[in-house]
C-alpha cells in the first residue's frame, strides 16, 4: 500500500510540475500508456518497481520532460496563478495550507460553499493609499505581481477586505492577525506589503513549492542503456531515426531497418485476415490501395507480404507510418500495441560530420541561445534542445499548437502550427484567427502567409525570409535573429487571439 501511495504522490508532482511549466498535455497518454511496459522491460521483473518508476519518469526528455528544480520553482513563482482555472488555483492554495500538518482544513468544500475565497493582498484596484505605499514603480509592481502566488491567499471574509490598506486587512476583526489559515499567519507578521515583502514571500513560497512538489530521486540505474520507444499513434517524427526492434502485442522482434519492420508488421496483419490486404491489392478505390499490388513491376522498390501481394517501400518512414495507421484502422487494431524501439542516434551514420544533420545541429546550437534569450526564462522554448531536424518548435498553453522556427537551404521561416489530432479543431482555430487577419498584419507591419490546408489535418500561418541558407554560416546571425524576433512577435501578437 505504501508503494501505491508513493506512486500516486510522484505522479501528482509530475503532473503539477508539467502544468506549471506549460508543457503539452497531449503526450501524457503516451507517457503513462507505455510506463509499465518500459519499467518491466528494464530487467523483466517487478522488483524495485517504485525506483524504476521514478527513473523512467526522470529520464523523459523534451515534450515528456519531468521539470527539474530550476524550471519548476521559477515557473511556480512567475505564473499568473489567479488566472489559472479554478480547480488548479484552489489545489495550489489547498496544498500550501494543508501540506505537512494533521490539522488540515477542508479547503475544497469551503471554496465550493463560498466560505473561502481567494484574496489579493495587494488589491486588484489601485487605490491612492496603495499607490503611495508601492512608490514610484507602483504600475510595474502591480502589473507584475498582482496575480502571482506571492500576492494571493485564502480568506473567509473577502467582502470586508475589499481594497483596504494592508494595515486594515491585517488588524481588522477577522483580519490576517485573527486568521487560522497558515499563509495569513505568515502575512500578519509583516508590517507593510511593498515590493520587498512580496519578493520575500515569493522566496518563501518557492521553498515551500520545492518541498511540497518535490522532485523524486532514485538509486536505480539500468544495466544497459534503454532504447527510445514510440507507439504507432505517436505524432513524433521518426524520419532519420534507426530502428532496433519492434513489439506487437508485447512480443518483440529485432529488425535491421524500417522496411523490414514494415514488411513484418503487414505480414502479421495479413496472417490474421488475408481478405483486407488482398482487397486493397486488387483495387485502386482508396489512396492506401495504391501502396499494394499483385504485380511486383508496379513499384520501383517493394517487398512481398505473401501470396504474391507486394507493398511499395520506396517512401519515407513517415509515409510507412501513415500506411500502417490506415491498416490498423481497417483491421480495427489498437495502434498502441505496436511499439518501435530506436537505436541511439549516435549510431546513425547520417549524423557524421559534413551531413545535413550535423549542419542542423550546429545551427540550432547557435540559434537556440538567441531564441531563448529573447523569449526569456520559463517560456515556450525553455525546454527545447538542439536537433538534427530542420525545425525547432516551442509549445505554449494550447495543446497541439506550437510556434516553429524552420531553417532551410534557400530560406528560413517562422510558423504558427495548428497540429491537434482532430482536423476540425485545427480548421476552427485557423478560421477564428484569420477573421483578425487585417488587424494582426497591421500590428506586425507585414503580410503573412495563411495556409488553411484543406486537404490535410494541420493548418499554419507563416512569415518567411528568403535569400538565406542554413548551408551558409555567414547567414546564421541573420537567420537566428529572424527566428528569435518573429517567434516572439508571433507569440506576443497572435497567440492572444487564440486564448
Amino acid at each position: 500500500m505504501a508503494q501505491v501511495t508513493e506512486v500516486f504522490l510522484i505522479t501528482e508532482n509530475h503532473l503539477f510540475r508539467r502544468t506549471i511549466c506549460d508543457l503539452p498535455t497531449n503526450v501524457l497518454n503516451k507517457i503513462f500508456l507505455m510506463l509499465h511496459r518500459e519499467i518491466v522491460r528494464y530487467d523483466g521483473v517487478d522488483a524495485d518497481y517504485v525506483e524504476k518508476f521514478k527513473y523512467e519518469l526522470l529520464s523523459k526528455k523534451e515534450k515528456a520532460l519531468f521539470p527539474d528544480d530550476n524550471e519548476f520553482p521559477t515557473g511556480f513563482t512567475d505564473r499568473q496563478v489567479y488566472q489559472m482555472n479554478s480547480k488548479n488555483k484552489i489545489y495550489i492554495l489547498e496544498r500550501l495550507e494543508n501540506y505537512g500538518t494533521d490539522e488540515d482544513k477542508d479547503v475544497y468544500s469551503h471554496c465550493d460553499d463560498g466560505i473561502y475565497s481567494i484574496e489579493h493582498i495587494m488589491p486588484q484596484h489601485r487605490t491612492p493609499s496603495w499607490v503611495k505605499v508601492l512608490g514610484d514603480d507602483y504600475e510595474f509592481i502591480h502589473e507584475t505581481w498582482l496575480h502571482r502566488i506571492a500576492n494571493l491567499t485564502l480568506i473567509a471574509y473577502n467582502s470586508k477586505y475589499s481594497n483596504s490598506t494592508f494595515e486594515e486587512k491585517k488588524t481588522m476583526k477577522n483580519g490576517f492577525e485573527d486568521s487560522g489559515i497558515r499563509m495569513n499567519i505568515y502575512i500578519a507578521k509583516k508590517d507593510k506589503w511593498t515590493l520587498a515583502e512580496i519578493e520575500e514571500c515569493n522566496q518563501y513560497l518557492r521553498g515551500r513549492a520545492l518541498e511540497i512538489w518535490a522532485l523524486p530521486t532514485t538509486f536505480f540505474k539500468p544495466e544497459e542503456k534503454q532504447l527510445d520507444s514510440y507507439t504507432l499513434d505517436d505524432d513524433s517524427s521518426l524520419s532519420g531515426r534507426l530502428i532496433a526492434c519492434f513489439s506487437h502485442k508485447n512480443t518483440e522482434q529485432p529488425v535491421a531497418s524500417w522496411v523490414e519492420m514494415f514488411q513484418k508488421v503487414l505480414q502479421i496483419l495479413y496472417a490474421e485476415d488475408k481478405s483486407i490486404i488482398t482487397k486493397l491489392a486488387a483495387s485502386n478505390e482508396d489512396n492506401i490501395a495504391f501502396h499494394f499490388s499483385m504485380n511486383e513491376g508496379d513499384f520501383t522498390k517493394s517487398v512481398e507480404i505473401g501470396d504474391g501481394i507486394f507493398v511499395w517501400t520506396n517512401k519515407s518512414t513517415q509515409s510507412k507510418m501513415s500506411v500502417l495507421n490506415r491498416e490498423f484502422k481497417l483491421y480495427d487494431a489498437d495502434p498502441t500495441n505496436l511499439v518501435f524501439y530506436l537505436r541511439d542516434e549516435n549510431e546513425n551514420t547520417e549524423d557524421e560530420a559534413g551531413t545535413r544533420y550535423e549542419l542542423r545541429r550546429r545551427y540550432w546550437s547557435y540559434a537556440l541561445d538567441m531564441i531563448k534569450e529573447v523569449h526569456g526564462a520559463g517560456s515556450l522554448f525553455s525546454n527545447v534542445n538542439t536537433s538534427k531536424e530542420n525545425w525547432s518548435s516551442g509549445f505554449f498553453s494550447i495543446s497541439g499548437f506550437n510556434i516553429s522556427c524552420i531553417a532551410n537551404f534557400d530560406s528560413t521561416r517562422v510558423d504558427l502550427h495548428f497540429g491537434k489530432s482532430k482536423k476540425e479543431e485545427n480548421k476552427r482555430a485557423f478560421d477564428a484567427l484569420i477573421a483578425h487577419k487585417d488587424e494582426i498584419e497591421k500590428i506586425l507591419g507585414v503580410f503573412l502567409i495563411w495556409n488553411r490546408g484543406d486537404k490535410i489535418k494541420s493548418s499554419k500561418v507563416t512569415y518567411q525570409l528568403n535569400g538565406v541558407s542554413i548551408e551558409n554560416e555567414t547567414d546564421w546571425l541573420q537567420m537566428a535573429r529572424f527566428h528569435a524576433e518573429w517567434s516572439k512577435k508571433f507569440y506576443d501578437v497572435i497567440v492572444q487571439y487564440l486564448s
